[in-house]
């Protein structure tokens, strides 16, 4: 192909035409709403960690201490809008990503596409995640105010909830209220997320399957994935968690009116970086991991490859 006739839309095992982004889209749904939902146990954990240490301790202790006081359905609490928002932010964090990043490459051409490949995965991942946290946001601000509410202060189903949220939005900043610490926690999040992913793939059919990545079976192809992703979002929860400590903070109730710096200094550094931490890392790596191996499974039983490689 001459370098007049490339098109990065072309590269892969099929056409990246409309409905090849549409199924982007769709897998961006399933791999982040299914995933973000099954373990609202572990976020309400997490939550409640960082907004109140001195009474919730470990991760086990918490999760024990949320069953006493509010039965089963306590540590569920926010699984509605978890799952709605992590569907639409999914959406456009994977569909966008793909678009994003075929268009920025044939912006920069063969070469240039090919010599800065890991800045090409950092600008996609970071234009599609602006737009995927706009979607979230009322959503995220909506579970954050349910998971770390104390009992009976706060409506607990997802409708309710949005009713309240949008009737004292003039305390809570809803809807958008937390867009910018949103931002400063996803989009690194969402740029280590895809950069890493595609870097780790990279690194293991360079170095360990050593021939053309279309040569091995599916299930060797989604192991790639699956481990890749995991390791990828360990370093995201690191990356990330001051700011997602920074977003659980905004919802307590003791926080009302108050500005994100003045939150993050009562709150000191060290803690917001800290607290949760651990829970976290458990937490993303395995949300990670299986998040893109449902949305490669997807692709591939599309006919449409697995993503990444040399």
């Amino acid at each position: 192909m001459s370098a007049a006739k490339w098109d990065a839309r072309y590269l892969g095992p099929v056409p990246h035409d409309s409905s090849y982004y549409a199924k982007c889209l769709l897998g961006g749904i399933l791999a982040c709403g299914i995933t973000h939902a099954g373990i609202t146990p572990l976020d309400v954990a997490k939550c409640n960690m960082q907004v109140n240490p001195q009474k919730y301790v470990g991760l086990g202790s918490t999760l024990k201490t949320l069953v006493a006081e509010e039965g089963s359905k306590g540590i569920w609490k926010g699984f509605g809008p978890t799952f709605v928002g992590y569907s639409l932010q999914g959406m456009f964090k994977y569909g966008l990503y793909e678009i994003f990043k075929d268009y920025y490459m044939n912006l920069a051409g063969e070469d240039l596409s090919n010599k800065y490949k890991p800045a090409i995965w950092l600008a996609g991942s970071a234009s599609a995640e602006v737009f995927a946290d706009i979607a979230l946001c009322p959503l995220e601000m909506t579970k954050v105010k349910i998971q770390t509410s104390p009992t009976g202060t706060f409506p607990i189903s997802f409708g309710a909830a949005l009713a309240e949220m949008s009737k004292t939005k003039a305390e809570t900043r809803f809807p958008f209220g937390s867009i910018v610490p949103l931002w400063s926690r996803q989009i690194p999040y969402t740029m280590a997320k895809f950069f890493f992913f595609e870097k780790i793939v990279q690194l293991f059919y360079t170095h360990v399957f050593t021939q053309p990545k279309e040569t091995y079976a599916k299930t060797t192809q989604l192991g790639v994935t699956f481990a890749s992703g995991y390791l990828a979002g360990v370093v995201c929860a690191i990356v990330s968690h001051p700011a997602d400590s920074l977003v659980s903070q905004l919802g307590k109730a003791s926080n009302k009116g108050k500005s994100i710096g003045q939150i993050a200094s009562e709150v000191g550094v060290a803690n917001l970086a800290t607290k949760g931490l651990g829970t976290r890392v458990i937490m993303i790596g395995t949300l990670t991991g299986f998040q893109w191996w449902i949305y490669d499974s997807f692709k591939a039983a599309m006919g449409m490859g697995t993503t990444g490689g040399k």
